[in-house]
């Protein structure tokens, strides 16, 4: 064989064995991966099968809290007054969401918001996995948004406060914000108590997030405890709807009315005007949201005869029989001048109530000195908290200077000079009405009596009750008499204070009185600010609504009338004299 031919037979066998070489080597790596790819398959199924669980866990096992339910507010006879009911919650993910999809318009449409604003903010969000679309909505709502099957957007159910009573109970209840929390009122005063404790779950979703199965419970949700309080909500709807209409008659700034129970303190209805509705909040304005019963001032005017006279009585110095000169009408202190509408002449202690001196009652208080009628004004509450614990509580002004000067002690026992608040007039009515004892105020029903002071005797509130019958019967306070009961109470006018002092053209009428006046169940407080059509006396204004909510209160709780037929209609036709 030729050298050439030599050369070609070797050359072939090198190719061939290097053919060989790399089939070899190709079967020996694919022999290679498909062994250890089986390797990892056994080592993944048998070996360490735990591994795959993880990671399918990770992709489709979530972690979701549990919304607890808020606890129900109900007044004494458990109508419900606040209480939690299920919502839906619109939500999106902006990582999964496709800032371009044509629904997108759809959604927006149903959940009433700019389209434009929508897309913007998926795509801004792009790296979040949760953004709020909508709060709270109605489930049917939140179907139809689903039915649109849009990759990222999900819902999840949460709670809404809603208010049965709407704006009659607003001011005593208030309401909490969008996460239910207290922000005004009960809410807010017993929010810890009514909040409940938030649970957890694992569930697995499929790949849009919807919750398949529910897996394991971490932490079951606690819901908050119910609340029953004092408000009854039938004298709350009277009082609400007499007060109101008075102010829209007389065109008045607002209004105020506290009734409580005379033998436990309790609030059984406490209502303001203006009011706003709890359940929209959209026309919500500032100056409403306060409940003015507890939070606003005023100088208490005449109402405060009536304990001047218990410290008179109280003293020893003075009986019911004593009389009083306040000839010629009037007293002056250097440029100050206190005044009766005439000159009454010589009274005795019945007529200075019945007839409102301003005089008599400064010549009491002059006699008795001011630290003698500061001393029962402390006893029966004033210029102190009352312990209810409801927010924002106004204590007062009760001066205790250290020495007296003549026109202090004259203004003060006639309720100048120093300011309560509605529920704190209520309760020193309320000691006046029961016969001595102080009790505890509370806007949370109580199930049994609470434990009182006593702080005056039985007799000089019995003097004193009598002479508040004389005034509702036959004095300023003539426009009180509620119908088939007796009644006793105090009329009183003051001027308004505002950014310059008094205002000599803005009053406040005010009535302070109980029911029925031989044994009181009830105490009722009403106040009126700024009447405007003319009338502005609290004999004429204030007394009225005192008149119709008490005629009507005592007949809801089934207390038995008093008066004959003749006699009602009697006392209904009388016309009140200023007061």
């Amino acid at each position: 064989m030729s050298d050439q031919g030599k050369k070609t037979t070797w050359g072939q066998r090198l190719a061939s064995g290097l053919a060989a070489w790399r089939f070899g080597s190709v079967v020996g790596v694919f022999l290679l991966v498909v062994g250890v790819l089986g390797w990892r398959l056994v080592d993944l199924h048998v070996v360490d099968n735990d591994f795959l669980r993880k990671q399918g866990d990770v992709r489709t096992i979530r972690v979701e809290s549990i919304d607890a339910h808020r606890g129900v507010v109900t007044d004494r006879y458990d109508e419900p007054l606040a209480v939690s009911t299920p919502v839906q919650t619109i939500w999106a993910n902006p990582s999964e969401a496709n800032p371009s999809e044509a629904r997108l318009t759809n959604l927006a449409r149903l959940l009433d918001i700019n389209e434009a604003s929508l897309r913007q903010r998926l795509e801004e969000y792009s790296g979040r996995e949760f953004i709020y679309l909508r709060r709270k909505v109605q489930p049917d709502l939140a179907r139809k948004v689903l039915e649109l099957e849009i990759d990222g957007i999900y819902t999840r159910q949460e709670y809404r406060r809603y208010y049965p009573a709407g704006e009659v109970t607003a001011h005593v209840v208030g309401f909490t914000d969008i996460d239910e929390r207290g922000q005004e009122g009960i809410e807010l005063a017993y929010n810890q108590w009514l909040s409940g404790e938030t649970g957890r779950k694992r569930v697995l979703k499929d790949n849009r997030g919807r919750v398949i199965k529910d897996l394991t419970l971490i932490r079951d949700a606690s819901p908050g405890q119910n609340l029953a309080l004092s408000i009854d909500l039938r004298l709350q709807y009277l009082a609400y709807r007499e007060l109101k209409a008075v102010v829209a008659a007389h065109n008045a700034r607002g209004g105020t009315l506290v009734m409580l129970d005379v033998d436990t303190g309790e609030v059984l209805a406490m209502v303001n005007q203006g009011s706003y509705n709890p359940n929209d909040r959209s026309q919500l304005a500032a100056e409403n949201l306060r409940n003015k019963a507890i939070t606003d001032l005023f100088e208490p005017g005449s109402t405060m005869k009536p304990i001047t006279m218990a410290a008179a009585l109280e003293s020893g110095s003075y009986s019911v029989n004593s009389t009083i000169d306040t000839n010629p009408g009037f007293r002056r202190f250097g440029r100050f001048t206190i005044r009766d509408h005439r000159n009454y002449g010589v009274m005795d202690m019945t007529e200075i109530i019945v007839k409102s001196s301003n005089v008599g009652i400064s010549r009491i208080a002059t006699d008795l000195g001011g630290d003698v009628i500061r001393d029962l004004y402390a006893r029966l509450g004033l210029g102190q908290p009352t312990g209810i614990g409801f927010p924002g509580e106004a204590v007062g002004v009760l001066p205790s200077p250290p020495k007296w000067r003549p026109v202090e002690e004259a203004t003060l026992s006639y309720g100048y000079g120093m300011s309560v608040n509605a529920l704190q007039l209520a309760q020193a009515y309320m000691v006046i009405a029961n016969g001595g004892v102080r009790y505890p105020l509370s806007l949370v029903r109580q199930n049994k009596k609470p434990e009182g002071q006593r702080v005056l005797s039985e007799q000089v509130t019995l003097q004193v009750r009598n002479m508040l019958r004389e005034a509702v019967s036959r004095g300023t306070g003539k426009r009180a008499q509620p119908g088939f009961y007796s009644a006793g109470g105090k009329t009183g006018t003051v001027h308004l204070v505002g950014a310059q002092g008094y205002e000599d053209s803005q009053y406040k009428a005010i009535f302070a009185g109980m029911a029925p006046i031989d044994n009181p169940r009830l105490v009722t407080v009403v106040a009126v600010d700024a009447p405007q059509s003319g009338e502005y006396y609290g004999g004429e204004v204030a007394a009225p609504v005192f008149s119709r909510v008490m005629s009507d209160a005592l007949r809801l709780l089934n207390v038995k009338p008093e008066l004959e037929v003749g006699e009602a209609e009697m006392a209904a036709s009388a016309s009140g004299e200023r007061g």
